[in-house]
């Protein structure tokens, strides 16, 4: 197998540092990428990889983490967007958005678009980590993505894990042509620090007792998807654009195969981080 260069977000703890470790092992350069400071320094310490820090609730960091990245590397094989969370009471970002939908689809929506230059030359892939959480929670109105009309840190997260879906399709049908793959995968429910650090009664589920209830998987088991993407083709191993789960594309929210909203969600995703509307290869 070639050695690849792999960018993962979100790679200073659970699926993220999982994956980091085998893909290493197996041979592949990884760049982690994490929020902490510490988190990020250890695991690519261990690893003896290269990492960079930024939180993506600061949109100006997910520049800078662009700008740095394409300083370093000439080729990307491929881009894992992994950071994510669950967060409880609404909050607004620096930014002005409500924090879920920025953290988990606005962030990694801007740093794949200031880097897809070098993707479409590297001929590259982008895994976005997604969840179950779009089919049980997701409703997205894009007149109200920042959900100020009904909020919920359930609803919020399920539109952010339903965004990252359509982003996928949408980034598959506009640049796979131009030689950008595209995938999203449901890493299952994974025993992790996912949420530990809100008051989401999401928190209860994986922090309690009540883990043990629902057949949790290991942080390993969960970034299997991730690996496998990774490390396989494109075409050949799996179908681009598309949502898997265990190796096997996978069932989700009826509004992630509408081809208009996911157009229309790229276009007003580019508003509001600032990126010129671009045209619309096929």
């Amino acid at each position: 197998m070639a050695e690849k260069t792999i960018i993962i977000t979100g790679a200073s703890d659970g699926i993220g540092a999982a994956a980091a470790r085998k893909l290493v092992a197996d041979g592949n350069t990884v760049v982690v990428v994490g929020r902490s400071e510490r988190k990020t320094e250890s695991v690519a310490n261990e690893l003896g990889a290269p990492y960079f820090v930024a939180d993506f609730s600061d949109l100006s960091q997910v520049r800078e983490l662009a700008c740095q990245i394409q300083a370093r590397y000439s080729r990307i094989d491929v881009l894992a967007n992994n950071a994510g969370g669950i967060f409880g009471d609404r909050s607004r970002t620096r930014d002005g958005f409500e924090k879920t939908l920025q953290v988990n689809h606005l962030a990694p929506f801007l740093l794949t678009n200031l880097l897809l230059d070098l993707l479409v030359a590297s001929n590259a892939t982008v895994v976005n980590t997604s969840s179950s959480a779009a089919r049980r929670w997701g409703n997205i109105h894009l007149d109200d993505l920042n959900n100020d009309m009904n909020y919920s840190a359930r609803k919020a997260y399920g539109d952010s894990k339903l965004a990252n879906i359509l982003f996928t399709s949408e980034l598959d049908r506009r640049f796979h042509n131009q030689g950008v793959s595209a995938v999203a995968f449901d890493p299952g429910i994974v025993a992790s620090n996912f949420a530990l650090g809100t008051n989401s009664w999401v928190r209860l589920v994986y922090h309690t007792p009540l883990k043990h209830l629902i057949g949790m998987i290991t942080p390993e088991q969960g970034a299997m998807d991730l690996i496998w993407l990774a490390e396989t083709a494109p075409g050949t191993d799996w179908t681009t654009g598309a949502f898997y789960a265990k190796h096997k594309i996978h069932g989700t929210n009826p509004q992630a195969a509408d081809s208009v909203l996911a157009s229309r969600l790229w276009d007003l995703s580019l508003e509001m981080v600032g990126l010129p509307t671009t045209s619309n290869p096929r």
